[in-house]
């Protein structure tokens, strides 16, 4: 049965409703329709349902339309910021452009006009997360309380590892290039009533992102959820583990994603279910993911109207995405992934994602209310991320291990990887990455972390063949005109 991360909502998850009608677009002073820090301790001291309801409210901020300010049709919460990067990293392209939602985007000219919406939207999100979780950490007694009440340590651990979570992608889409600590970061903000700040420097980002996410692992020992769309400690390792790779931390890295394998609580998805529609949060495989209900209220505005056939959709309607056809072209078709994709040139939608995402009814513009399920994170990915780790920490041997383990499930015979070392093996792992991981939002951090450049192929609308660094500043957003006009300490 499916949960509804709703239930329970009540009590001050009303502060996120005046988030949506606040009128002021930059970071300042919290909204005064918030009830006083002081008085909401108290009443939490009595009642700790109430710090519940409110990071409830924060989860399904990850879900909502008009999340980041906006009505757009691509403002729905993290996964339109997925579609976002993976355009940005080549790998996924748009090939039919009817209703221009990404005209812009796959001419890489939003992020170089900070007027533009779409450069908005996220800097709206991540902040208004960050300030719900600010104010749910100083409802529960502040940043560093340390509660002996086991069911208030979890709450403030995972809203911990929100914030670190929304400051990371922060990082990753405003910063340009790959992780320099003397680089201007973004603005940092831990207290509820901080007014606007100026940037910070990428070091002191950083730090805050990793300080966040120890003492997340740290409050959640013990943690058991009741759901998948709440944060656990493999979770907060995961996102742990991302943000050490991107400052170039490998060996801890690979310790992180290490403990998570180990940890043994998930299964690499198998070749039948990689084909079987990505739509279920109860999926062995995923470590992190939202189980839709047709009370979240979903349709055309979420991910599967961007991106499902079988869903009442754009990607059914006329703009229609697919994978990179230089990438296509490197998937053997002995290759169970290879079965995710159109494979008939003649198609409209030759290398889409048929069926790699789908709704199970696989109807043809059919589901018009969303009930299939969002992904955030799963075990594939740390397992190759820790083989891109300790490829580069100079450890091949478990590189190949974790490289192998993934591609068992892919490839009849995956002998060919007991001879790869040194950069022929970091290439195969970032190759593999980008085909395993395709579409799921992940190959933009692959890109940065990694310094890579990418020639973009012949099914893109433009800039075709066309070769584009990380550290093309198109490929960087800019800070927003909202915040540059009514922040005084933003240059």
């Amino acid at each position: 049965m499916k949960n509804n991360i709703l239930k329970n909502f009540g009590l001050l998850v009303l502060g996120l409703s005046v988030l949506s009608s606040c009128t002021e677009d930059f970071i300042t002073v919290y909204p005064n329709s918030f009830a006083p820090v002081d008085k909401i301790v108290e009443s939490a001291e009595n009642d700790p349902e109430l710090i519940a309801g409110q990071l409830n409210g924060i989860y399904a901020t990850m879900i909502e339309t008009g999340t980041g300010g906006t009505t757009r049709h691509t403002d729905f919460g993290q996964k339109g910021y997925d579609i976002f990067s993976d355009m940005l990293s080549g790998d996924l392209a748009l090939t039919q452009n009817t209703y221009n939602w990404f005209g812009a985007w796959t001419q890489l000219q939003t992020t170089q006009d900070y007027t533009f919406l779409d450069n908005y939207t996220p800097w709206r999100y991540y902040y208004r997360i960050i300030r719900s979780t600010n104010f749910l950490i100083a409802s529960a007694g502040g940043n560093d309380f340390v509660p002996e009440e086991a069911e208030l340590s979890y709450l403030i651990g995972q809203a911990k590892a929100l914030r670190a979570y929304s400051y990371f992608y922060l990082a990753q889409f405003y910063i340009n290039g790959s992780y320099n600590p003397a680089e201007p970061g973004v603005p940092l903000y831990f207290d509820p009533e901080t007014t606007a700040q100026g940037k910070a420097p990428s070091e002191e980002v950083y730090a805050a992102i990793i300080a966040d996410l120890e003492s997340a692992i740290s409050l959640m020992d013990g943690f058991t959820r009741s759901t998948k769309n709440q944060i656990d400690v493999n979770v907060a390792k995961g996102l742990l583990a991302y943000t050490h790779a991107a400052m170039g931390n490998d060996t801890e890295a690979a310790r992180l994603t290490n403990e998570i394998i180990l940890d043994g609580s998930y299964t690499i998805m198998s070749a039948a279910e990689i084909t079987g529609g990505f739509n279920d949060a109860a999926t062995p495989g995923w470590m992190w993911g939202q189980d839709i209900t047709l009370d979240n209220g979903l349709g055309l505005i979420s991910w599967w109207g961007q991106m499902d056939r079988y869903t009442y959709s754009y990607q059914w309607a006329g703009d229609i995405k697919a994978m990179d056809a230089n990438l296509y072209a490197q998937i053997p078709a002995d290759d169970a992934r290879y079965g995710q994709f159109e494979s008939n040139p003649a198609s409209p939608y030759y290398r889409s994602h048929l069926n790699k995402f789908y709704d199970p009814a696989k109807q043809i513009g059919g589901q018009r209310n969303v009930e299939t399920d969002y992904l955030y994170m799963r075990i594939s990915e740390i397992y190759l991320l820790n083989a891109e780790s300790n490829a580069k920490a100079g450890n091949d041997a478990a590189a190949r291990t974790s490289l192998k383990a993934v591609l068992s499930q892919r490839l009849a015979d995956v002998s060919y990887v007991d001879g790869l070392a040194g950069t022929r093996l970091l290439d195969e792992i970032i190759l593999q990455t980008r085909i395993e991981l395709y579409a799921e939002g992940k190959s933009y951090l692959l890109l940065k972390r990694n310094q890579l450049t990418v020639n973009r192929g012949a099914n893109h609308l433009s800039n075709v063949g066309v070769a584009i660094p990380y550290d093309d500043t198109r490929l960087t957003y800019e800070v927003p005109q909202a915040e540059v006009l009514n922040n005084p300490n933003i240059d």
